[in-house]
């Protein structure tokens, strides 16, 4: 079967290398993929929004699956656009239609989900241009800190803390009033700041069954000791040592389960990957948020852990038989170490020439920003590799992943050396 992945960025370099072993896949395509995806398949000129192009390509050449790796094309309705295709409506998406997208792509959305099937979550209020003196009367009566979202997808850059009043007033005038985050911040949701661990869990659901993917832990502040500014993440690990057979049964029981019957209950046919965000709050699991599909960079520690036939396991979303389909989970931990350039997350220099890929031997090297020019692999993002160990515990994954990190160079080359110490 020939395999269609849309993406570009770490979690499709994942993806890639993983599907590329399946016995299912006979050609993968990687629109438009990065510097590494090349190795896995074939790159292919598509921008994954740009959905009349990729149906040109798809009856071409034969595809027979779409798996979405980032959010968008499904918020703007990728899997809906196959559906109500007669050409299309055949080959399977892997991802949700847009109805379920909003479980990402709305943050009121999600909340009233939440809320209209109790799933615990922190308390909050949305507001708009048209409510902007209620919210900021709101946030007098409110404790701090307090956490400000933009209900829209601002490409993980849409949430804020507030430790004062008067930050958390000017910030909301300035997401509603000013639309700091652009349409994203048109709405704004105030929530309670929890305090607790964060944790990632990621569930394969067919629209029926479900399965439990391996959990993580990312790392998004820059600097060492989680201080300085938040990123897309500078690293992760997977599993997650607090994430016991006890806490886990939390999660199921209160969290994933009522997911699932929720989405069924408001006929959503959900097919794809729900990413849950999560606080451990005194050992019991609240939601921060949902994604639509996996996340970066804790995809590249939980794809390795994966034993099975992934392709098999899409396979299962798209026939709804996942079912009868094995998931197995290595033992061992897996440690990913985020490489970024001079200055991410702000403002940050393309271009520059990586050198030491090939000496890496003990871990994984997954692509995220980079690009070819002249057969030479460049700096094109922020963040550029994420090298990834599997190791028999989590101190000796760390360590590999942090060593290799460092086999690796090119000018203003940044990482954190500190990544999972806090579950030592």
């Amino acid at each position: 079967m020939n395999i269609l992945l849309l993406g570009s960025g770490g979690r499709e370099s994942a993806f890639a290398w993983k599907m590329a072993q399946s016995k299912h896949c006979s050609q993968l395509f990687i629109a438009p993929g990065n510097a590494g995806t090349g190795a896995y398949g074939k790159n292919v000129h598509l921008k994954p929004t740009d959905f009349d192009a990729i149906k040109e390509f798809v009856l071409k050449n034969q595809v027979g699956m779409v798996v979405v790796g980032p959010e968008e094309p499904l918020v703007k309705g990728i899997h809906d656009y196959f559906l109500e295709d007669e050409d299309l409506k055949n080959i399977p998406v892997i991802g949700p239609k847009a109805d379920g997208a909003q479980l990402e792509g709305s943050k009121t959305f999600s909340k009233a989900f939440m809320r209209r099937n109790f799933i615990p979550t922190g308390a909050s209020h949305s507001f708009t241009i048209h409510s902007l003196n209620e919210g900021l009367s709101y946030l007098e009566t409110h404790k701090f800190p307090v956490v400000l979202k933009a209900d829209g997808l601002a490409a993980g850059k849409g949430v804020l803390i507030c430790q004062t009043l008067e930050e958390a007033q000017t910030e909301l005038v300035a997401m509603l009033q000013d639309a700091k985050f652009g349409e994203a911040s048109s709405t704004v949701v105030i929530e309670e700041f929890l305090t607790g661990i964060e944790l990632s869990v990621f569930v394969l659901t067919d629209g029926h069954s479900y399965k439990i993917l391996p959990e993580a832990k990312d790392y998004k502040r820059i600097g060492e000791g989680d201080t300085g500014l938040n990123t897309g993440g500078m690293g992760s690990v997977s599993p997650v040592p607090f994430a016991n057979e006890e806490f886990m049964k939390k999660v199921e029981d209160r969290i994933i389960q009522p997911t699932i019957y929720g989405l069924k209950a408001d006929q959503i046919h959900y097919k794809g990957f729900i990413f849950i965000g999560l606080m451990n709050v005194g050992g019991d699991p609240y939601v921060i948020e949902y994604n639509v599909r996996m996340g970066d960079p804790e995809t590249e520690s939980v794809l390795p852990r994966i034993e099975s036939d992934f392709v098999e396991l899409l396979l299962g979303v798209a026939k709804e038989n996942l079912t009868e389909k094995e998931l197995k989970i290595s033992p061992k931990t897996a440690a990913t170490v985020m490489l970024v350039a001079s200055g991410y997350p702000g403002e940050y220099l393309k271009g520059k020439v990586i050198s030491g890929i090939s000496n890496i031997r003990s871990s994984y090297v997954f692509h995220a920003g980079t690009a070819l020019d002249n057969d030479e692999v460049k700096t094109d993002g922020g963040r550029v590799l994420a090298i990834t160990s599997v190791q028999d515990n989590l101190f000796n994954a760390v360590q590999q992943a942090v060593t290799d990190a460092g086999r690796i160079y090119w000018d203003g080359k940044y990482f954190r050396t500190d990544i999972g110490f806090d579950l030592f």
